[in-house]
Formats: C-alpha cells, structure tokens, sequence
C-alpha cells in the first residue's frame, strides 16, 4: 500500500466524491409532490423549481462518475506523474462541488457550464496522463 501513498489526494478526492454523490442522491429524492411529478416519477423539467435541480445535479453528477473513477485509477494504477494526478483529481471533485452548488441555488446556466467544462478538462487530463504513462 506504500505504493499508492504518493497519490493520498486523489485517493482522498474518490472518497470524498462517494460522499458527495451520496449526498446529492439524498437531495434529489427531497421535496417532491404528486403535481411536479411526471409519471415516471421524475420532477417535471422546470430550472425555477429546485426539486428539479436537485435532481438534475444529482443525474449529472452520476453521468461524470464513470469516466472520472476510470480517469484516476488509471492514472493511479500506471504510476502517472503524481503531482498532476493528486491536483487534477481534487480539482474534479472541487469543481463538481461548485457545480452542484450553483446548479441547486441558482439558474445560472452560464456558471454550471464552465464548472462543467473544468471537470471535464481535469477528466481528459487524468486520461491523457494514464494513457502516455503506459506508452
């Protein structure tokens, strides 16, 4: 286990999303009513409501999960550059914390999607740095 000692942050950084993720699943499920309700019982598509926020970070948060688990377990499998592993991974999960932050408190479409846009960079970053660690 010494091995992976080096890479505690984004260790740390794949817990701490398990709590967030967690957290956001119990949020999503808060609030709602038979009228704002579809038949499936999802909230109806409306960002004035915060029930469909909660619910909405709580589904894109999921949608990031696989490709941000696959990204630092490579990383931290292959033996990636450290320092850029630990920083690109708790980025992520800072990022996504601001994200789900502005996408339950607010309507600001323009702040959920650079958020978004960082994830996904700090993602592709973890992947590009796997994969030139194993070639």
């Amino acid at each position: 286990m010494e091995s992976f000692a080096a890479y505690s942050h984004a260790l740390a950084a794949l817990a701490f999303w398990a709590i967030l993720m967690s957290v956001l699943g119990a949020l999503s499920t808060m609030g709602r009513t038979p009228e704002g309700r579809c038949e499936c019982g999802k909230p109806k598509r409306n960002y004035d409501d915060v029930v469909y926020r909660r619910d909405r970070a709580f589904m894109n948060a999921i949608e990031a999960s696989g490709p941000f688990l696959a990204s630092t377990l490579a990383a931290v499998l292959l033996g990636a550059p450290v320092f850029w592993v630990n920083l690109f991974a708790a980025l992520f999960v800072a990022v996504r914390v601001a994200m789900a932050v502005v996408h339950i408190g607010t309507t600001n479409q323009p702040m959920r999607s650079l958020f978004f846009t960082l994830g996904l960079v700090c993602i592709l970053a973890l992947a590009v740095l796997a994969i030139f660690t194993a070639f």
